[in-house]
């Protein structure tokens, strides 16, 4: 019997950044695997997710490596980092998304996608950092629902919910799920995948395996590993955040922040607008 093939494609939420095992990440996918089909039957797991990767990464290289083992389900979580960057672009985000989204269900793979938290949020930053984050979040989740929804993929909604707001389900540097956070998204997986006649073997467990990080393991990360993280995305990044928060306490100033919404919103409306479609234009979520 050939076995079922999943393949996992995205940044470090994917590839189990916040879920160590040994020297390697685990993270949700992986413990999805597990669960896609009984213990007797094969199931063939390929992550191609890497660690800092945007949209672009997504659909011009790990799509091709993905497309060619052929799998049955296919995973693409993807745009977080996209928000973190200078070169951000709905626009660019979406077109690749619809063409990464019909790569695989042209092939016959079920889709799964999610939305996200927002960065900012996450991270605790003041409201001025953190809005012009929130709105660029809001607006990839918009681009995926809608896109979703036309390639017929099973949604996971993960932007908001008690694990968002839940320490425990989070690692030290408040951007990756730990254990228990990666393993609520493979319970949700799990149940939607069920739901639809997809996943037939033992759900993943909700317990952690191994005891959570001690503080002053997570402080270390937070001083090497964490700091590295952070600086790589400051120096491309911060010179334009600080011009967009500066943008948004003029705004707010002048009592005319939902200007800045209605331009985000109108940006998405466009950019789904501007994608070539047969049949009905899709609605942002």
């Amino acid at each position: 019997m050939r076995p079922l093939r999943f393949v996992a494609l995205g940044d470090s939420l994917t590839e189990g950044v916040g879920d160590p095992v040994g020297e390697e990440w685990r993270g949700w996918a992986a413990l999805l695997a597990a669960g896609l089909a009984p213990a007797d039957a094969p199931v063939e797991f390929v992550n191609l997710a890497v660690s800092g990767a945007q949209t672009r990464d997504v659909l011009e290289r790990q799509t091709p490596a993905a497309l060619a083992e052929r799998p049955d389900i296919a995973s693409v979580v993807i745009g977080v980092n996209d928000t973190l960057r200078c070169t951000f672009d709905i626009h660019a985000v979406a077109e690749r998304l619809d063409e990464v989204y019909a790569a695989f269900t042209g092939q016959g793979a079920l889709l799964l996608t999610a939305c996200l938290p927002d960065p900012g949020s996450m991270l605790g930053l003041p409201g001025a950092l953190a809005r012009p984050l929130a709105r660029r979040q809001r607006a990839v989740n918009a681009v995926v629902h809608a896109l979703s929804e036309r390639h017929g993929a099973v949604h996971l909604h993960a932007a908001e919910g008690d694990w968002v707001t839940d320490r425990a389900m989070w690692s030290s540097d408040r951007l990756h799920p730990g254990e228990r956070g990666h393993r609520q998204l493979a319970l949700h997986f799990h149940a939607l995948l069920a739901e639809a006649g997809t996943a037939t073997g033992v759900a993943p467990s909700a317990a952690p395996e191994f005891p959570e990080p001690t503080r002053s393991a997570s402080l270390w990360w937070l001083a090497t590993a964490g700091t590295g993280w952070v600086a790589r995305r400051c120096t491309d990044l911060l010179p334009q955040l600080l011009s967009l928060a500066a943008s948004e306490v003029r705004h707010r100033a002048r009592g005319t922040s939902a200007r800045l919404d209605l331009s985000a919103s109108h940006a998405v409306a466009a950019a789904l607008a501007a994608l070539s479609v047969s049949g009905e234009q899709p609605d942002a979520a």
